[in-house]
């Protein structure tokens, strides 16, 4: 079910040129899931997950940026329709779709794209090098290129560990990405995280990691919180105890680790920290769960399905 379009004209001001929009924070698969018919979310449509996506509306130039493109995409950009309408001879009214990794929760709704579906033109679709190669030489992906479905804003790593800055909206650049590479399975193509510069305010976007130990593009995570405005990290797991399997074989930062690591901080950098891509077995995905209420105590957020966030001052 969709959140109302009065409810989330309700939770931030119209009038606001520049937001950040939450339009998912589930793991890939969100919730409920094949096989798992305890779900409370069968029965309660307000408790279901959506793949993790935020986006970016701009009121003033009228572009709209999404990060990822989940499985759950056709309800997502209903959602962001509802916030920021686009004029209806506009399909998609995306400026740029930036893709982080080739796991499913993070790129499969470019099916949505396809001749079976939206038949778009032309999509910008921001990928990392090997993204690029394995979208264009493997299919069904393969068809979206050769149909001109999507295209290619093609963002470099740099080996040499400079960074790449990449503006949009411009001249001048209004919208900057920087990405930086994480340690992740990358079977298919590198994984990143990334910095975006909107409005003046920069937003730490990492849904996917393995770990945050040793991983430092601009310093340790706790220097790199210091930089931001805004950080969306990646909580799959709550802790150890998640699951009835070897959990040291599944890497991803747990939560509460997470909040250890960076508890010695003073309050307002931790209220920077959004968590986001939790796993349906996570209890912080329910706002009401001891898990929940410990987060919001130790001075963090859980990010949720609808949050909005004025980056204008």
């Amino acid at each position: 079910m969709l959140l109302t379009a009065l409810a989330l004209a309700a939770a931030t001001p119209q009038n606001c040129p520049v937001e950040l929009i939450v339009l998912g924070a589930g793991q890939d698969a969100g919730a409920p899931q094949i096989g798992n018919n305890e779900d409370p979310a069968w029965d309660d449509p307000e408790k279901r997950l959506l793949a993790t996506s935020i986006a970016f509306v701009n009121r003033e130039s009228g572009d709209r940026y999404l990060f990822e493109a989940t499985p759950d995409i056709v309800e997502q950009l209903r959602m962001l329709d509802e916030i920021a309408p686009v004029p209806a001879d506009d399909t998609l009214g995306l400026e740029v779709i930036f893709l982080t990794h080739a796991h499913m929760g993070h790129y499969a709704g470019l099916m949505h794209l396809g001749v079976e579906a939206a038949n778009t033109r032309s999509v910008d679709v921001a990928v990392m090098p090997r993204l690029k190669e394995y979208l264009t030489n493997n299919g069904p992906w393969s068809q979206l290129v050769t149909k001109n479905n999507i295209g290619f804003s093609p963002i470099e790593l740099r080996p040499d560990g400079n960074i790449n800055a990449y503006g949009y909206g411009g001249p001048p650049h209004d919208f900057i990405v920087i990405p930086f590479a994480v340690p992740h399975r990358d079977e298919y193509s590198e994984t990143v995280a990334y910095l975006i510069i909107a409005a003046g305010k920069q937003v730490l976007f990492v849904p996917d990691i393995d770990s945050f130990e040793g991983w430092k593009p601009l310093g340790d995570l706790a220097g790199l919180i210091g930089l931001v405005d805004y950080a969306f990290l990646d909580s799959t797991f709550f802790d150890d105890n998640e699951l009835d399997r070897d959990m040291s074989a599944i890497p991803h930062p747990r939560t509460k680790a997470t909040m250890e690591r960076l508890a010695h901080l003073p309050a307002d950098q931790r209220a920077k920290v959004h968590f986001i891509h939790y796993n349906h077995s996570n209890p912080i995905r329910f706002a009401d769960s001891p898990e929940s209420k410990m987060v919001v105590d130790a001075g963090f957020n859980v990010a949720r399905r609808g949050d909005r966030h004025c980056l204008t001052d």
